[in-house]
């Protein structure tokens, strides 16, 4: 493994146990740019707590090794407390069973 990919897996490492609640997704919460990162944001939206984000659009050297550290190889990515949750239909899925919405607010308080 070059320095380089090396540093960028520290990074994505760092980011997700900084973020407690951490999105990796195409664009911005306020622009997204495909539509699993659309339904991801507003299932995040509806619980209402503070979140963080990384647009992989503008990080192509994270888009192509955060799927090697997550052994998840699609965006978005929902991690909480440094653990993966999944993807865009899995959000969707505990958000509609009640799961994610206390997970959500347990790490990240009002």
């Amino acid at each position: 493994m070059t320095d380089q990919n090396q540093d960028i897996e520290t990074l994505i490492r760092n980011q997700i146990k900084e973020n407690p609640v951490l999105l990796y997704m195409k664009g911005t919460p306020q622009f997204p740019q495909c539509g699993f990162s659309a339904k991801a944001i507003e299932v995040l939206t509806q619980i209402g707590r503070p979140f963080a984000f990384v647009n992989i659009l503008e990080n192509p050297e994270i888009r192509a090794t955060l799927p090697k550290i997550a052994n998840w190889p699609t965006f978005p990515q929902l991690w909480i407390n440094g653990e993966l949750m999944g993807g865009s239909d899995i959000i969707l899925e505990m958000y509609q069973s009640g799961e994610l919405k206390p997970l959500v607010e347990e790490h990240s308080p009002a």
